[in-house]
This record gives C-alpha cells, sequence and structure tokens, in this order.
C-alpha cells in the first residue's frame, strides 16, 4: 500500500510540474504588443501574461489584469480577441 501511495504522488508531482511548465511559456515581443492592445481596448491594464499549449483554443492568458471595476483574468484566442473575462 506504501509503495502505491508513494508512485500516485511521484506521477502527480511530475504531472503538475509539466503542466506548469506549459503554462509559463513566455510570449513573443510582438505577442505581448498584441496582448496589451486588447486589453487596453477593454480599459484593462498590466497583469501576468502567459501563453498555453499551442494547440489550445485559448492560447493567451493574463492573470491579475487592472481593470476599471477591479481585477481580472483574461483569455485571449490565437488572433488576439478577447473571450472570457473572469472576476478575479
Amino acid at each position: 500500500m506504501k509503495f502505491i501511495l508513494m508512485g500516485f504522488v511521484a506521477t502527480a508531482g511530475i504531472m503538475s510540474s509539466t503542466i506548469a511548465l506549459l503554462a509559463d511559456t513566455p510570449v513573443t515581443p510582438v505577442e505581448e504588443e498584441k496582448i496589451k492592445e486588447a486589453l487596453e481596448s477593454f480599459g484593462c491594464t498590466g497583469g501576468k501574461i502567459e501563453k498555453e499549449d499551442e494547440d489550445s483554443t485559448l492560447p493567451y492568458e493574463v492573470d491579475d489584469a487592472k481593470c476599471k471595476s477591479g481585477e481580472y483574468d483574461i483569455k485571449l484566442d490565437k488572433n488576439f480577441n478577447v473571450i472570457i473575462i473572469l472576476r478575479d
């Protein structure tokens, strides 16, 4: 039982670190500029910009963007269109 539990914990650790690496892919300067322009059109600035997996339908995410009515997490599609805005 102890061996199975240790294997599960090790597997979970590897999976979570792999997922974290995918979520933290840096964006290029061109992508960053387009994302900032999209956010500004909604009256938002700042936040942590991340690039998800290339195959994702919403490859760009901004965590903790500062908007007029508070902080939001924002997801953009591959064409830099804002698709989802979630209250943080």
